[in-house]
């Protein structure tokens, strides 16, 4: 079939580069987010997926607003057969879905109709989901409503993190939209209505949302500071400066919720329960650092509070 994909970030990387070697598909064009300041000095610089499709010298389109009339009229021109989308990062209106002839097909990270909208990785750690998985169904004009296509189950580990799951569900959710699109093309494919129960939603996470509450309870914690690793990052303040935390690991010891113990252990923080040891830390304007390190570097004794 010929193929226009959709996607930006590095997620969906490996679902254009499995299409890319199908011997079914050809990938005509491909569809991305306009080209943004990245990084600390703030460079405007392609998408991943707008990096790959230059690679293979596709065109790119990256449209301001995909409603754009230029982008739907080229849109239209290239009469697609059905257009992928992997985290596009933009709603597409009704007659941009309209175009390909068996639609868009949306590769999601979650287990529909669970956790839908923008962070499902992110909301599937910090609830303590033991099962998640990846979807492709039908794009409609809803919020990621459509009936799905196709699925795969990914467990979560105790240690992931939202990166570490990403990218396994970005490999295992590539090979699933490839065969999606064998399904669709076979005439083989069929869409089942995502159930009324069990519907939950996943909203972006915030800068303001990933920091810690040391009130909480220690395995709250563990999972909050996982679920915003690597983006935003979790954090608290120690005195006047803001920190950013790495994920953590237990300890069977009780201090008051915030209350930081140096030892030659490691750097103890207080919960809700028991407490739990930093691994690595990066204060604001270094680089990622050991947290006793950190620690004995600072001065920190045992006056010092996270909040």
């Amino acid at each position: 079939m010929r193929v226009v994909f959709a996607g930006t970030p590095e997620p969906a990387v490996p679902s254009l580069q499995r299409l890319l070697e199908s011997e079914r598909h050809e990938v005509i064009a491909v569809v991305t987010r306009p080209d943004a300041a990245a990084g600390r000095g703030r460079k405007t610089m392609r998408s991943p997926v707008g990096l790959l499709a230059d690679e293979h010298e596709i065109p790119v389109f990256a449209p301001a607003k995909p409603s754009d009339p230029d982008f739907v009229a080229q849109l239209t021109e290239l009469a697609p057969d059905v257009c992928p989308v992997v985290a596009y990062g933009a709603l597409l209106p009704q007659p941009v879905l309209d175009i390909p002839r068996f639609g868009w097909i949306n590769l999601h990270f979650s287990l529909l109709p669970a956790w839908r909208g923008a962070a499902p990785v992110q909301a599937a750690i910090a609830a303590g989901d033991e099962i998640t998985g990846a979807s492709t169904f039908l794009l409609d004009a809803g919020m990621d409503t459509g009936p799905v296509l196709g699925i795969v189950t990914e467990r979560v580990r105790a240690t992931d993190t939202t990166g570490d799951l990403l990218t396994r569900l970005a490999s295992s959710g590539a090979d699933l939209l490839a065969a999606t699109l064998d399904a669709i093309e076979d005439g083989t494919a069929s869409a089942h209505p995502q159930p009324e129960d069990g519907i939950s939603y996943a909203s972006k996470v915030s800068v303001d949302a990933a920091r810690i509450d040391w009130t909480r309870s220690a395995a709250f914690v563990d999972r909050h500071i996982r679920s915003v690793t690597p983006a935003p990052g979790a954090w608290t303040t120690i005195g006047e400066l803001r920190v950013k935390i790495a994920p953590t690991t237990p300890s069977e010891d009780t201090l008051a919720p915030g209350e930081i113990s140096v030892r030659k252990s490691g750097v103890h923080i207080g919960t809700g329960t028991t407490a739990v040891v930093l691994g690595e830390v990066q204060p604001q304007g270094k680089k990622l650092m050991k947290a006793l390190d950190w620690a004995r570097g600072a001065r920190l004794d045992d006056t010092a509070v996270a909040r």
